[in-house]
Parts: C-alpha cells; sequence; structure tokens
C-alpha cells in the first residue's frame, strides 16, 4: 500500500481519472455536433417540422453533453495550478497561448452559437440559424485542435529552448510549437475517432427505437445517416492510424517499442493480441506476422529498430528503466484499440448491409442489440488509444522526441508539486469520484428522457406556435398520437 502515500502516483491517478472522464463526454458533443448540423441541413432544405424536430432533439442531447464536458474540463485546468505546478512552470511559456485561444476563439464561438440554437430558432433567419449550426460543430473541432496542440507539444517538442536555469522551456518559434511533428497526425486521429463515436451514437439511438417499434421513420433515417457518417469516418480513421503509429516509430522509439512489447532490437513482428511476460522480457503469443509492423511502419519487412534495453542504454533514453515500464499495459491498451476498431468495422458492414437492403434491420433483434452497446466499442477504443499515448511516454511529461530541441524534456516525478500531499490527493480524489458519479447519473436520466420523449413536439408548444424549451416536459402518449395524426393528415393535404 505505499503507493497511497506516493504524491507522485496519485497525483497521475487523479489525472488519469480526470482526463478519461472527461473525454467520456468530448467525443460524444463534437460527433453529435456533426449529426446537429446535418440535421439542421435536412431541415433548412426540406422545410418539414419532422426535420425540425429531429434537429431539436439531437440539439437537446448534444447540449446535455456539453455541458457536463465543460465542468468536467475546468477540473483538469486548476489540477496544472496544483499537483502539477511543477510542471506548469516548465511549459507555461508554451501552453500560454494555445489554452487562451482554445478560451477565446474556440469555446466562446462554440458557446455562443450554441445558444442561438437552443434560444434563437423564432428569432433569426432560417440560413443564420444553419449557419449557427455549422459554427457550433466547427467550434468544438476548433476546440480540440488547441487542445492536442498543448498535448502533441508533450509527445514531441518543437519550436523552443531550455532557458538558462534549465528550469523552463521558453518558446521560440510559436508556428513550430503549434504544429510540431505530431499535431496534424494526432488531431486527424482525433476528429476521426469522436466522429465514428457520434455516428454508432445516432445508430444506438436509432437502433433501440426500432427495438421498441417507436418513431421508426426517425429510427431508419437515423440509421441511415449515422452509417454513411461511420463509413466515412472509419476509411479516414485508417490512414490516419496508419500515419499517427508512422510518427511513433520515428520521433518516440520507446513508445513505439512498448506498444510491440520489444525489449530486444529486432525486426517487429505483427502481433494480433497477446501478453507480455515483463520478468522474461518475451510477447507470449499464439502467432505473429514476421517483419508485419516493420512493413506498417516503412513500407519494408526487415527493418529493424531498437529495443528498451538498446534505448535505455542512450543518453536521450537512459531515463527509463526496462523493468518498470508499463510494458504490457501499453501492449494491451494499444491492441485492445485495434481490436475495438475492427468490432466497429464489422458492425458498421452488418449495419450497412441490412439498412440498405429494403430496411430489413427493422426486423433483426439481434443486430439491434449489437449496435444498441456498439458505442462501447468506441468508447473502448478511445480510452485505449488515450491509455497508449500518455502510458507510452512515460517516465516523461515532455517526451524527449528524436527530432525534440535539446534538453527540452521533463520526467514525470519531476513536474509533481510536492507541496500537495499524499492524503489531500486522495481526498480530492474520493471526492472527485463521488461528485462525477452524480453528475453522470444526472446526465444519464436526462439523456434518457430526452431518447424516451423522441423527435415529437410538444403538443402545447405546436399550439402556441413556440420553440421546444430544453426541459420541456415529454407529451403525454395520447396527445403525442395525435399530434402526429394531425402532422400525418397536413403531410396528406400538402400531397394533394
Amino acid at each position: 500500500m505505499d503507493f497511497l502515500s506516493d504524491p507522485v502516483f496519485l497525483a497521475r491517478m487523479q489525472f488519469a481519472f480526470t482526463a478519461m472522464y472527461h473525454f467520456l463526454l468530448v467525443p460524444i458533443s463534437i460527433g453529435l455536433g456533426l449529426i446537429v448540423a446535418i440535421y439542421e441541413t435536412r431541415a433548412y432544405r426540406s422545410g418539414k417540422e419532422e426535420d425540425a424536430a429531429a434537429s431539436r432533439f439531437w440539439i437537446k442531447i448534444f447540449t446535455a453533453t456539453f455541458a457536463l464536458g465543460v465542468a468536467t474540463g475546468i477540473t483538469m485546468e486548476f489540477s496544472f495550478g496544483t499537483n502539477w505546478a511543477d510542471y506548469s512552470r516548465f511549459v507555461g511559456d508554451i501552453f500560454g497561448a494555445p489554452l487562451a485561444a482554445e478560451a477565446l476563439l474556440a469555446f466562446f464561438l462554440e458557446s455562443t452559437f450554441l445558444g442561438v440554437l437552443l434560444f434563437g430558432r423564432n428569432h433569426v433567419s432560417k440560413r443564420f440559424y444553419l449557419i449557427s449550426a455549422w459554427l457550433v460543430f466547427f467550434g468544438s473541432a476548433l476546440s480540440a485542435l488547441w487542445i492536442i496542440i498543448a498535448n502533441s507539444w508533450m509527445q514531441t517538442p518543437g519550436g523552443a529552448e531550455l532557458s538558462a536555469s534549465g528550469t523552463q522551456a521558453v518558446l521560440t518559434n510559436f508556428f513550430a510549437a503549434a504544429f510540431n511533428p505530431s499535431t496534424l497526425t494526432r488531431y486527424s486521429h482525433v476528429i476521426c475517432a469522436v466522429l465514428i463515436m457520434g455516428a454508432f451514437g445516432t445508430m444506438a439511438v436509432a437502433a433501440w427505437y426500432m427495438h421498441k417499434k417507436d418513431h421508426e421513420k426517425f429510427a431508419l433515417r437515423a440509421m441511415k445517416i449515422g452509417s454513411v457518417v461511420a463509413t466515412i469516418s472509419c476509411a479516414a480513421m485508417l490512414v490516419t492510424a496508419h500515419s499517427s503509429a508512422v510518427v511513433v516509430s520515428e520521433e518516440q522509439p520507446t513508445k513505439f517499442a512498448m506498444m510491440e512489447g520489444m525489449y530486444e532490437s529486432e525486426v517487429p513482428p505483427l502481433y494480433a493480441f497477446g501478453w507480455v511476460d515483463e520478468e522474461s522480457q518475451e510477447v507470449l503469443a499464439p502467432f505473429a506476422i514476421p517483419g508485419g509492423t516493420s512493413f506498417l511502419a516503412n513500407g519494408t519487412w526487415d527493418t529493424e529498430y531498437d529495443g528498451l534495453n538498446a534505448l535505455s542504454n542512450t543518453e536521450q533514453y537512459g531515463a527509463i528503466d526496462p523493468e518498470d515500464a508499463p510494458v504490457n499495459l501499453v501492449f494491451q491498451s494499444y491492441h485492445l484499440m485495434v481490436a475495438m476498431f475492427g468490432l466497429m468495422a464489422l458492425t458498421l458492414l452488418l449495419a450497412l448491409i441490412f439498412t440498405f437492403k429494403g430496411g430489413s434491420i427493422k426486423r433483426m433483434k439481434w443486430l439491434q442489440w449489437i449496435i444498441i452497446i456498439s458505442p462501447l466499442f468506441a468508447v473502448l477504443a478511445i480510452q485505449s488509444g488515450w491509455a497508449t499515448a500518455e502510458f507510452g511516454r512515460q517516465p516523461w511529461v515532455v517526451y524527449p522526441s528524436v527530432t525534440g530541441p535539446e534538453g527540452v524534456s521533463l520526467l514525470t516525478a519531476d513536474g509533481v508539486s510536492l507541496a500537495v500531499s499524499g492524503p489531500e490527493l486522495i481526498i480530492t480524489l474520493t471526492l472527485f469520484a463521488l461528485v462525477y458519479l452524480v453528475l453522470f447519473i444526472a446526465w444519464a436520466r436526462i439523456v434518457s428522457r430526452f431518447i424516451k420523449q423522441g423527435p415529437v413536439e410538444p403538443v402545447a408548444d405546436k399550439v402556441a406556435g413556440a420553440q421546444t424549451s430544453f426541459m420541456a416536459e415529454p407529451a403525454k402518449p395520447e396527445k403525442a398520437e395525435g399530434a402526429a395524426g394531425s402532422d400525418d393528415a397536413t403531410s396528406s393535404k400538402e400531397g394533394e
């Protein structure tokens, strides 16, 4: 139980918990941002109330997720000034600009136009309302860019030099720091991931309605839109995943070695799954493709890469201890990410076949249940991907990448403020867990309520001609049926 008195371990645990919880919500909100924009575009072009109701439905779910995402994100920024004060002093000159830009240029853009979506449907022009929907999505994507810029600089530093005192990284070139060797590949990879998350969330809601035989027209359309977005995003993901892996192999050799369980220098094989025996320093796997990882990294089957034992004997990576490195953890998280992508691809293939083939998915209960739980595949892929990225660069919080400025690196143990004690970290971690649990339950209840209500405008608001409010009471079943009947009659007259 010595780890309970280790402030470095506890500070890492606290930040890992808050970051992973926060990133449960961010992919959903950014991914649904695109779905909202697509549905609002459809409503703008068709002018039909059913399309406007569908847009309002997704706006409500997006807003509930966005609000909780903002609340959980603030916690991490405060921790930079408490448990990670020494780290903040080291990177402050670098991180000030992207974090300020994220708040001023991206967050304000997103939240301002989200206000238009919530309260402005009957107060602004239809075109401006449509533009607002797309600006909310672009704002959320832009927000992710600034955060990825900051995180990527920690992975592959650039545009900086070590101060004369050796205690701070000093910015020398903003663009070189912002667009360091891993920024664009990692950002494109993350954007594909969040779009996949939003698409599978959309498909899951559609499958749920199909299972309940409710809102069937909306469900089939949502399944089609979600599957198309998922197909495009998954195809792009293959490209961005390869690019990200190539950057890791070139810039972060110790992470690359841990991802493949390499202790000794070798031509890395390609494993589908396995287990790293850290005592014997071997990968236990039933089969492997010789040279497969080498081929994926650089297009050749016989390129040898340095293992952890060789890297630990170099001056640049001498701080790593192969015996203490989390090799199996990184190996498992990396291969879990790949496996989850495979499950998503298979699920998507089935959804495409049986959705566009006469809509037969509406009668396939087993496939509906697979799609209902499929967002979990995306969540596991995203979380395991981040675990690979963050645990893989240990023991550095600022990694000494191959092309990084000389001396610009920081060990994780040197970034933790010793002014924060172990008991204080345990108390705050416990309180965070309790508060976050309450917030998650509240979010789940609100979203479940919206899904139960469905894409239907309450009758009282229809009569008054008013916009559906964010916390509107669900319409009673009999009234909802009456409203649907009224809509059908109106559509029939228009058809005549």
